[in-house]
């Protein structure tokens, strides 16, 4: 018989579950634009839809906008500002926790260098303010950094503390001669879910993982599940589970992004259990 768990953390984040609801009662008083995906999960962001807010990267259409989780520039503030666009912040607290650790490095004389994914919205938007900034996302991007003697490294928040860590030891073993100084800005939720996860990891053969394709933190899910050679099926909704998946399985964990409602969870979890109880 097939047994379902669930992790210990999981789920919807602080960070992603004030900003939906800052712009829920932001559209509630008037029209609005948010710059962006506010997260990237699609059960969200039709939810969203249904409150009458749009998302998009061009121009607005409304003089309310708002910035999403992920946080931007100060560059770009200074551009909304300049159109003069009444701006709402939805940025995370930790993502700018983030930015204010990068300037305080840089401040302080250090080379920039972000741990994270190249071309994802927060890492453009913390390192949009710093042109020299290099972003670090795998062992080979290390020989692109310059011959200095200072380097200053944060991550982003959603990235897996492992994997950073590692990195970073591998810049110092790279410039043995540099002083290499390492800032954490991986963020708590992110860091409990993973830890979580580790734990499920020791008791199931099967891991469904519920969030964004788009989500970094729940793709990250996703590989620490093929790293420790288990199974995942990673989905987005209670409707895509298929009963054919876990005919050979005997515990199947659940976790899921920090961008996944609360109520996604419960439905997969439903779904799971009528998986094993057939009606």
């Amino acid at each position: 018989m097939m047994r379902v768990i669930v992790a210990e953390h999981f789920g919807m984040c602080f960070g992603v579950r004030d900003a939906i609801a800052q712009a829920e009662e932001l559209a509630a008083a008037a029209p609005l634009t948010i710059l962006g995906q506010l997260v990237h999960n699609p059960v969200v962001r039709q939810r969203l839809r249904a409150h009458g807010i749009e998302e998009q990267s061009s121009k607005p259409r409304f003089g309310r906008v708002m910035i999403t989780a992920h946080g931007i520039s100060d560059i770009k503030r200074q551009e909304l500002s300049a159109l003069g666009l009444n701006v709402a912040d939805g940025t995370c607290p930790l993502v700018r926790q983030a930015h204010a650790q990068l300037k305080q490095l840089v401040r302080e004389g250090y080379f920039p260098v972000v741990i994270g994914l190249a071309g994802h919205v927060e890492v453009r938007g913390l390192t949009e303010d710093f042109a020299n900034a290099v972003v670090i996302e795998k062992s080979s991007d290390i020989a692109r950094l310059p011959p200095v003697l200072r380097f200053g490294i944060i991550s982003q928040t959603t990235q897996p503390l492992d994997r950073v860590l590692v990195l970073v030891n591998e810049i110092r073993r790279a410039r043995p001669a540099a002083e290499v100084r390492f800032v954490d800005t991986v963020c708590k939720p992110t860091k409990d879910r993973q830890r979580a996860l580790k734990e499920l990891l020791e008791a199931a053969d099967t891991i469904v993982v519920v969030g964004g394709r788009e989500s970094n933190n729940t793709r990250e899910l996703v590989w620490t599940c093929h790293a420790a050679g288990r199974r995942a099926i990673h989905i987005e909704r209670a409707e895509e589970l298929e009963a054919a998946d876990f005919h050979a399985a005997k515990i199947v964990g659940v976790t899921a992004g920090t961008s996944t409602l609360p109520e996604t969870v419960v439905a997969v979890v439903a779904a799971l259990n009528r998986i094993v109880q057939p009606a």
